[in-house]
């Protein structure tokens, strides 16, 4: 391992190797982005070596400011005051989040009581940083004692298991005297179904199923970075650069994940879906603390039979296995491993460990969800946040703040659930009626919209009206007639009272079917008693036999689904929009809920962070991050700071080329109206093969769409020019399901590898794909994979789609125009998002410092100079617009001759 690198700054980053020119300004320009305090948006190129200059640069600023904070700790402790009012300095934060300022004072206020109160607050900040002190060191000898004494782990073990038996000896007690109460499984079932008494104002009880007996673990939390990006393998490789970064060993990390990814208990863990995997979960945690208050209160009273308590969800397990996490940098994978060794659950183990935590790794949806942050315990106040891979962070936004409910699952939940209230009605309290009463009628008016019967099968229901409507949130509700309804009040009973998990469970037991079949629920009801009166149903009743080995997940309750559309609903009226879908069928029409404003749920990010860092391998262009992200969510321009680094390979290992036109002359503008025009498919044809006798290894061509793919491909074949290509190329299409991916890839690399060793006619492999398909993001076409990428034409959205209609029509509402011949902010949009997505097909070569590749984008408006300037710097820079092919097979043939001769 390399010293230490010093920059021009004085900044010293620790870092694996020699690090390169470009990593050093990344890493300096993050540091002062954190130091200062702002906002950065961070491009660099794959193959620049971009998470660790994010590792290094981070923490390299995280371990200076926690040395200056306990500098500055000492230096207060030791003079035994903090300077407040008359120091020189303001107090160092004792934590995370920011100190609050000192109480102001009523105008003629006494001196002496000004100088008590003063000298209080002084006093409490020494005491407050006197406690985090001893907590600190306290925290860190127990690390320490965990990794170096092993014989902590193993009496650990030993206790585990004294535990286990004692529990599994209750377990068997109660069970007995269970039966000899003569409790039967189905007066079990039913104690579990029916709602408990609904108290609006009670927050001691979180849906999250955390009690008192938690709180006792939450410590103060330091400050820390969180990092978060799209998928759990891309988490799992950040987490890998970590420990091989000269911060493997001290730094305290943290992986989160869902209870899909971290659960252990293989009985929940099978149930697959992961809304079922998170309400069985706080169901079993909720019969814990339901059963500890009962024991309490009602000592005397037989009761029913709970559901057990999961075995790994045990206080003492948990705080080993929240040590044993902090001791070492794992990743989920390692994180599960060691849950199971330990008998306790990884998933709240996790969440016991963010607040002495330095780095939390975690996926965006925790992040970027308000609900599920405060779930996990994620404390933004004073912290620092990196989002990579944020190429498609306003998506993804949109994404997880957007809901969609079908019909079908309208009319599902609706029979649900009043076939519920039938059974339960007079065993249910008042308001836990009315609030079920609300919900179905709710139910009965968003099918009315819809042109639907909810009292008829939805699969026998032709609509008269089909087609697509938009409206506003409150027009929606004014036209459903559920404006007199309030939805916040509806939305808190759904999460406080747990009636979907209730609702999914009656319907588990129950059969409860559609309308059309009323008399179905009474044999099914009857079937599911015959068959808890087996042996052995009543040991798991919540959970019944599988069927057979490749069991499909079990679907999720559909009033699960509405109850997100019902919460999206509360958006304020012009951050949304109500899609009204009507299909024919009333099963297939649905009702859509689209986020038009995204920054709405990004501010409270930026206005708790201490500073985020957006950075991704293509962010150009940046233009919408700057105003539908951060503009829009109250962010001042100077806050913002760009940073765009260069690859670190030579400038002529690249050549990217715009072609204007084919070797017949024939102009290349692949419109809408055009490009199926058979004399420019029959050009392309051309261009392709051209380029597939001069390009030696792989060739990867990208289409606008699959429809158009598979056009191409059957006029190629038909005019005989597949059989053309063939012959110096083998042709692989990219596939439409995704398990079928892996198994393409693997084909077309072992045909490029055979090729190039056998010799032959055959020279590599053309691998036909589409723009936002399985191999336009996340895919390295490194070496020969990859030595040459074509786009053809430009992979413009769909214009005629009512979401993006009026997504433009919003923008150009709130962005108007500030210069003269400026485009609109709708027609800025789509030509982004066809950019962003160019931009992340053709970054699928040139993986490394040695590897060379040609781009060729064939559509004359490439040329445009708005249209360049979307393009990441490094290949903007050495753009060759060539108006006829012959110059521009020239330079290809040149370039691939003198990059593949030894």
């Amino acid at each position: 391992m390399a010293d230490k690198a010093q920059e021009a700054s004085g900044i010293y980053f620790p870092f694996p190797f020699p690090p390169y020119s470009i990593q050093k300004d990344f890493m300096a320009q993050l540091y002062q982005v954190l130091e200062a305090g702002k906002i950065g948006i961070f491009e660099s190129p794959t193959g620049t070596g971009k998470s660790l200059s994010l590792i290094c640069g981070a923490l390299s600023w995280l371990r200076d400011f926690e040395q200056k904070k306990q500098q500055e700790e000492a230096r207060l402790l030791e003079s035994g005051a903090a300077p407040l009012g008359g120091g020189k300095d303001p107090p160092f934060p004792s934590s995370s989040c920011e100190e609050p300022s000192p109480t102001p004072r009523p105008a003629g206020e006494l001196d002496w009581v000004t100088q008590f109160v003063q000298k209080k607050e002084e006093r409490d900040l020494v005491e407050r940083l006197k406690e985090e002190q001893i907590r600190r060191r306290k925290r860190e000898e127990r690390l320490q004692q965990i990794r170096h004494n092993v014989h902590l782990k193993y009496a650990a073990k030993r206790l585990r298991r004294e535990e286990e038996e004692t529990e599994s000896l209750l377990r068997l007690s109660r069970e007995i005297l269970a039966a000899g109460a003569g409790a039967t499984p189905l007066e079990c079932w039913e104690e579990e179904l029916v709602l408990e008494e609904y108290e609006s104002d009670e927050e001691n009880r979180t849906a999250s199923g955390v009690d008192a007996d938690e709180e006792d673990l939450e410590e103060e939390h330091v400050t820390k970075i969180y990092y978060c990006s799209r998928t759990h393998s891309q988490l799992a490789q950040f987490v890998h650069e970590v420990q091989k970064s000269p911060f493997g060993k001290e730094t305290r990390l943290v992986s989160l994940g869902s209870r899909q990814n971290l659960c252990v208990n293989e009985d929940v863990r099978k149930l697959g879906s992961v809304q079922l995997i998170n309400d069985r979960c706080m169901e079993i945690q909720r019969s814990k603390h339901e059963k500890n208050r009962a024991e309490e209160d009602k000592p005397k009273r037989r009761r029913q039979d709970t559901p057990a308590a999961c075995p790994f969800y045990n206080h003492a397990q948990m705080e080993l296995l929240r040590d044993e996490i902090l001791v070492e940098v794992k990743d989920v994978e390692q994180l599960v491993a060691l849950g199971q060794e330990a008998r306790a659950c990884p998933y709240y183990g996790s969440r016991f460990a963010i607040p002495a935590a330095q780095l939390v790794v975690l996926p965006y949806p925790m992040l970027l969800h308000a609900a599920t942050r405060q779930a996990a315990g994620i404390r933004l106040q004073g912290q620092v946040v990196v989002i990579d891979e944020a190429h498609n962070l306003i998506d993804t936004i949109t994404g997880i703040h957007s809901a969609e409910v079908s019909g079908a699952q309208l009319c599902q939940a609706h029979s649900q659930l009043l076939q519920y209230m039938e059974r339960y009605g007079k065993r249910l309290k008042a308001k836990n009626l009315m609030y079920i009463k609300q919900i179905l009628y709710l139910l009965e008016k968003f099918v009315a919209v819809l042109g639907g019967n909810i009292k008829q099968n939805p699969n026998t229901q032709n609509l008269s009206q089909t087609g697509t409507e938009l409206k506003t949130i409150n027009d929606f509700l004014f036209q459903s007639q559920v404006d007199n309804i309030n939805l916040f009040k509806v939305q808190r009973y759904c999460e406080k009272s747990l009636i979907s998990r209730k609702l999914f469970g009656f319907t588990e037991r129950y059969g409860v079917v559609l309308p059309s079949t009323r008399e179905q629920p009474k044999l099914s009801g009857f079937q599911h008693f015959l068959q808890s009166l087996q042996p052995g149903a009543a040991e798991a009743p919540a959970a019944p036999a599988e069927e057979g080995p490749a069991q499909a997940p079990r679907p999720a309750s559909p009033l699960m689904h509405i109850e997100g559309f019902l919460a999206a609903l509360t958006t304020a009226n012009q951050d949304g929009r109500v899609i009204l879908s009507r299909q024919g069928s009333l099963s297939q029409s649905s009702l859509k809920f689209l986020l038009l404003n995204p920054a709405v749920h990004f501010a409270q990010v930026v206005k708790e962070c201490r500073a985020v860092v957006i950075a991704g391998g293509t962010m150009q262009p940046v233009s919408d991050f700057r105003e539908q992200l951060l503009a829009c969510a109250g962010v001042d321009a100077e806050r913002v700071v760009e940073f765009s680094c260069g690859h670190v390979i030579p400038p002529d290992n690249i050549l990217p080329l715009v072609i204007c036109s084919g070797p017949s002359s024939q102009q290349l503008e692949f419109t809408y109206q055009k490009r199926e025009l058979p004399q420019l498919m029959d050009e392309t044809g051309r261009i392709l093969y051209n380029l597939c006798n001069v390009v030696p290894g792989g060739v990867v061509c990208f289409f606008p769409s699959y429809e158009y793919q598979r056009q191409v491909h059957a006029h190629w074949d038909k005019s005989g020019l597949l059989a053309r290509l063939a012959i110096r190329k083998k042709i692989f299409q990219e596939p439409k399901r995704a398990n079928q991916v892996e198994q393409v890839l693997m084909a077309y690399s072992k045909c490029i590898t055979s090729c190039g060793q056998a010799g032959g006619t055959v020279t590599g492999a053309l691998l036909l794909s589409v723009v936002g398909g399985k191999m336009s993001e996340g895919i390295n076409f490194s070496d020969d994979l990859g030595r040459c990428v074509v786009m053809v034409g430009m992979p413009y959205p769909n214009i005629k789609s009512p979401e993006l209609q009026e997504k433009m029509a919003y923008l150009d509402q709130i962005l108007p125009r500030t210069k003269p011949g400026q485009a609109p902010a709708g027609k800025t949009l789509v030509e982004n998002l066809c950019m962003k997505a160019v931009n992340q097909s053709i970054g699928r070569a040139i993986r490394h410092q040695k590897d060379f590749a040609s781009i060729v984008l064939l559509d004359q408006r490439y040329a445009r100079p708005h249209t360049l300037a979307k393009l990441p710097a490094w290949i903007r820079d050495r753009v060759e617009v060539k108006a006829t092919f012959g110059p521009a097979f020239a330079a290809l043939r040149k370039f691939h001759r003198e990059k593949s001769s030894p």
